[in-house]
């Protein structure tokens, strides 16, 4: 049976440069596709947010350079919440699946420590400011 599920994911780029916004973009979004499987006719949407401190780029160009094309995208600004973690790029995508098995929330970098639950145990640990989802 094909379902409609959302995943999450996260990653910490270093600074606000655009080739790093798109680089680490593009690695967590083939990441997400990688763990679970999909194609890329499976993915509905993706809803992109960026902390404050990120300007020089939009993630959706990262990933329309991967081939999503045809899925619509909106990126917008997280709330600015005092001692967060900074230079987050997070998303949301519904995608169409058969999966039976847990879905993969993808938690890179940095960005681990907002979900240590969810996090891969290989994951590196946290570059800088505080956890929050």
């Amino acid at each position: 049976m094909i379902a409609v599920r959302a995943v999450r994911g996260a990653v910490q780029v270093d600074r606000d440069d655009p080739d790093v916004v798109f680089t680490e973009t593009r690695a967590l979004v083939l990441e997400v596709i990688r763990r679970n499987g999909l194609a890329t006719e499976d993915i509905i949407s993706i809803f992109f947010t960026v902390t404050p401190d990120i300007k020089s780029g939009f993630p959706a160009a990262a990933a329309r350079a991967v081939g999503l094309t045809d899925v619509p995208m909106l990126c917008a600004t997280e709330i600015d919440v005092p001692n967060s973690m900074t230079r987050v790029i997070r998303l949301l995508a519904h995608v169409q699946t058969d999966r039976t098995t847990r879905i993969e929330h993808v938690y890179l970098r940095g960005a681990a420590a907002l979900r240590p639950d969810l996090a891969d145990p290989g994951t590196s640990p946290p570059r800088t400011g505080t956890a929050g989802s």
